[in-house]
């Protein structure tokens, strides 16, 4: 009997062909909508081996509705929704893929920060739905990006990647970081290190990008936020916890701020309801990896994964390797 393997949204093409030739495939056909519990468990019970994608949630029941499941591959690169305590506890191993959405994550900050400032979402909302100012109008007045201050908060390598796309808009960069970078290394980035309410009293644009801590949670809430210009924008594509949203929504209604950007949020899917209104804010579904070659290049990673252990061979993107330790 071909070992059974269960998708939990639509694939490319590549990996799914990888998947059938050592295996059943069964594959949830709709793109659009995260498996609730019911759907998962209802699937884990019949595969062995489940492949599952990031908002996918794999509590205590879900991991143990199958006592025989043999693995279970995520295309996450932590798996946070998983509970990996309760996987390694009954011996399966749960794989992940490396960090390797750098710069598609970086193109998106910078595509958000140049659609907030620019209004450009407004704009097509406006001209959808039959309005044409004219081109001199004041109505969608926004802000301009070229020589402004870039503020990221958290240089590591999307942080970096953003400050290179900052030099072709001959913008000023600031950074924090939990260790300073050398200075031959900030001369090459062309940036300079200070604190994190200094950023935020001279940046134009504040772009997160820091680690998804537990002690980093709400490292932008109300006091950061009242630091921060007016004329100011907040561009969020890390993770959202990092950002209170319920202050973010009151310092814009505030007019403490004059926008923000966000890709993530702080319990996702779900977003505050009173950011969802203000045409003061562009919100995209955590779209960072959303580039057909890197979901592929993601996609096959982790059909290796599953080819591996189909093949009795140690996986090669490991999170739990205690269980091979015996």
């Amino acid at each position: 009997m071909k070992p059974r393997i269960f998708v939990t949204q639509p694939i490319p093409d590549k990996a799914l062909s990888m998947l059938r030739r050592h295996g059943d495939v069964e594959l949830n056909p709709d793109p659009t909508q995260i498996m609730t519990t019911a759907e998962l468990t209802a699937a884990v019970k019949k595969c062995d081996y489940l492949f599952c994608l990031l908002h996918d949630t794999l509590d205590r029941n879900v991991v143990g509705a199958n006592p025989g499941l043999r693995m279970i591959a995520s295309m996450a690169i932590i798996p946070a929704n998983i509970d990996v305590a309760e996987a390694t506890a009954r011996k399966i191993p749960v794989t992940t893929v490396p960090p390797m959405v750098t710069e598609e994550t970086a193109d998106l900050a910078w595509g958000l920060m140049l659609a907030a400032a620019r209004n450009i979402v407004a704009g097509d909302r406006t001209f959808r739905q039959g309005m044409f100012p004219g081109s001199q109008s004041m109505h969608l007045v926004g802000q301009g990006v070229h020589g402004k201050t870039l503020g990221i908060v958290g240089l590591g390598r999307i942080g970096e990647a953003m400050a290179r796309r900052a030099r072709g808009f001959d913008m000023r960069v600031l950074y924090t970081k939990r260790r300073r970078l050398d200075g031959d290394r900030e001369r090459e980035l062309g940036v300079e290190c200070v604190s994190l309410e200094e950023l935020l009293r001279r940046s134009d644009f504040v772009s997160v990008h820091a680690a998804g801590i537990p002690e980093n949670r709400h490292l932008i809430g109300p006091p950061e936020l009242r630091t921060m210009k007016p004329t100011a924008f907040l561009i969020n594509t890390a993770r959202g916890p990092l950002v209170d949203e319920a202050a973010l929504a009151s310092a814009l209604e505030q007019r403490l701020i004059a926008g923000a950007a966000l890709d993530v949020y702080e319990h996702e899917p779900d977003v505050d309801a009173d950011l969802l209104g203000r045409v003061d804010v562009v919100l995209t579904p955590h779209l960072g990896s959303a580039v057909v070659e890197t979901r592929e290049n993601m996609a096959l990673i982790v059909a290796e994964n599953i080819v591996a252990v189909i093949e009795g061979r140690r996986p090669p993107n490991l999170f739990n390797p205690e269980i091979y330790e015996d």
